[in-house]
């Protein structure tokens, strides 16, 4: 037992030197790994100037072709930042919202850290064949101990003085990053104002569409059938016949319900009451039920999230199954909701024949709905099939 203890008392007492010893060797594996991945970075903007070059006789091309290559250039540079930030040991950055230029001249820009970093390891190559030329000549006798003296303390000060170019390297590599591809705090916040002001205009967009929903659901259907109703209630008063006056009671009770069916599946619509009494999987299990395709339920959301962003998930999903029944001839849908750290995620999929718009109307206003909430929204629908959509909300 005793000597276990002092095992493990030793062990315990080199971890701090294994861990010093990691952080300093970080920035210059970082700074090799660097040099390589500006070469393919150099690489590619090479053969993309060419490519643009080649197609700029063809205006339509050479725009779909420009926003392939920021594509590329995009997730270049977000390898770049998961580098930087595994070598500082950070959390993994947020994806890269800097415009095309910004991301091509940040690709542009590590040029000048990669060749500095191939300087400084290239002269570490050469300083650790001098060592070995050293060390050999002193193991063979052509050395003096005074001369290898003195030769270890040179070499460690051009050692030192290497290793700080290497550190200096990979700090210059960052605050690039960090100047190309992060928005200062003035711009951030412009950026900022803008997505609210697009926000808001797209909440009053939604709110007008909604109103002339309902109003249309009212004029159409409930006012009709309540015409209808006072028609066959008219009726059953001037008739004289008790036979048929029950019959039309009887026509006017069952066009009642109905007219309270309606009334409900519009107050549904506008806002889902049942969500104050039970969870947003209960309130979806019941849309299933009503629902003439097939629904698929996954629900895996330990705390419950906010009322605001189970209502914009619940009209979602509600949108997404309507349009599997009614448009894309879908045989199954499936939604899928779980939490992701700060965020509830819900994809919805349906088998059906795809094709669906995502600038139309019904998903437009949807896309309206979530950006309010500051969450994302992507609808993935190939002709063909499937229709997959993707919702993102923040949630503390």
């Amino acid at each position: 037992m005793r000597g276990g203890a002092v095992a493990e008392r030793a062990a315990y007492g080199w971890r701090p030197w294994i861990g010093a010893t990691v952080r300093r060797v970080r920035p210059l594996a970082g700074v090799v790994l660097g040099v390589l991945t500006a070469a393919v970075e150099s690489l590619f903007l090479l053969l993309a100037g060419l490519v643009v070059l080649a197609v700029s006789p063809a205006p339509a091309v050479r725009r779909r072709v420009g926003a392939a290559m920021i594509g590329y250039a995009r997730s270049l540079a977000e390898g770049e930042r998961r580098r930087l930030a595994v070598i500082a040991s950070e959390p993994t950055p947020p994806p890269v919202r800097a415009s095309g230029p910004r991301v091509l001249g940040y690709l542009a820009a590590r040029l000048v850290p990669a060749v500095l970093g191939a300087v400084t390891g290239g002269l570490l190559v050469v300083g650790a064949v001098l060592a070995a030329i050293v060390l050999r000549s002193f193991a063979a006798g052509t050395l003096t101990v005074a001369d290898l003296l003195l030769q270890g303390l040179v070499g460690a000060a051009l050692l030192t003085v290497n290793l700080q170019a290497m550190v200096s390297v990979a700090a210059l590599d960052r605050r690039l990053a960090r100047g190309l591809l992060e928005s200062s705090s003035r711009e951030a916040l412009h950026q900022r104002i803008t997505e609210l002001a697009v926000s808001r205009a797209g909440v009053i967009a939604a709110v007008d569409a909604e109103r002339q929903r309902i109003e249309r659901d009212l004029h159409d259907g409930l006012q009709q059938r309540l015409v209808a109703l006072g028609m066959l209630l008219g009726r059953a008063r001037r008739s004289g016949d008790p036979d048929r006056t029950r019959a039309l009671l009887a026509q006017a009770h069952e066009d009642a319900q109905r007219a309270v069916e309606e009334l409900r599946e519009v107050a549904w619509q506008v806002y889902p009451a049942a969500l104050d009494h039970t969870t947003l999987d209960e309130v979806l299990t019941m849309v299933a039920r009503r629902s003439a395709t097939p629904v698929r339920i996954s629900y895996d959301v330990p705390v419950r999230p906010a009322r605001p962003v189970e209502t914009v998930l619940y009209f979602v999903a509600c949108e997404a199954v309507t349009n599997a029944a009614k448009h894309a001839r879908a045989t199954l849908v499936t939604i899928e909701i779980s939490s992701r750290d700060t965020e509830i995620e819900m994809r919805v999929r349906d088998d059906g024949v795809g094709g669906a718009d995502p600038y139309g109307s019904g998903l437009q206003g949807l896309a309206r709905r979530v950006s309010a909430m500051d969450g994302r929204f992507d609808v993935h629908s190939p002709a063909g099939g499937p229709t997959t959509i993707r919702v993102g909300v923040p949630c503390a």
